[in-house]
């Protein structure tokens, strides 16, 4: 029996302000109403799940909230890649971790020169991106931690495909919360 509940949009719309009213308050690159219509949308794209888990607001309050908090952050990183201030790629990550195999001493001998095992050009840009790496890559989850080590600092392959999946998410990651250090100096 194929039993299907019906939407109350209005109900619905009312969590929506609530979850973006709390988001809003946190984000300040976002507007409320911005974040209402985001989630909304999900929301209408997303029927069939909230049909089955209607009865459960805090359900819908943290799928609203998911929803709310991707929208905020997709606008934060728009407006960091468009901001006057250096902005860190992936790549650009991947070498900062790399640099973690040497020592601040044995790195600052090397500036100026080129490095075969880096593949770089030792920088004043590499010292500092290997300091945001430093502090940025606290801010993630210890798995991110432990497989950006595992690959990038000591060069150990990654054993399975759902780990290559997290370690290239978690390459994003680090280089959005170096963009985030690099924002909040």
């Amino acid at each position: 029996m194929n039993t299907t509940v019906e939407l109350d949009w209005a109900y619905l719309s009312k969590l929506a302000d609530k979850v973006a009213h709390n988001i809003a308050s946190g984000w300040a690159i976002v507007e409320r109403d911005d974040v209402k219509q985001e989630i909304l949308t999900h929301a209408y794209e997303c029927r069939s799940t909230i049909e089955k888990h209607y009865d459960r607001e805090d359900f819908l309050w943290k799928l609203f909230k998911k929803a709310g908090v991707q929208y905020a952050s997709r606008e934060r990183d728009y407006r960091d890649l468009l901001d006057d201030q250096y902005y860190y790629t992936p790549d650009e990550a991947k070498q900062a971790l790399q640099s973690f195999l040497y020592t601040d001493e044995e790195l600052g001998e090397l500036l100026g020169r080129r490095d075969d095992l880096l593949r770089c050009d030792i920088t004043d840009a590499l010292m500092s991106a290997r300091m945001d790496a430093q502090a940025a890559i606290k801010r993630l989850s210890e798995r991110q931690q432990s497989l950006l080590m595992r690959r990038y600092v000591y060069g150990l392959p990654i054993s399975n495909n759902a780990d290559e999946v997290a370690l290239s998410r978690a390459v994003v990651a680090l280089a959005r919360q170096m963009n985030r250090v690099l924002r909040t100096k």
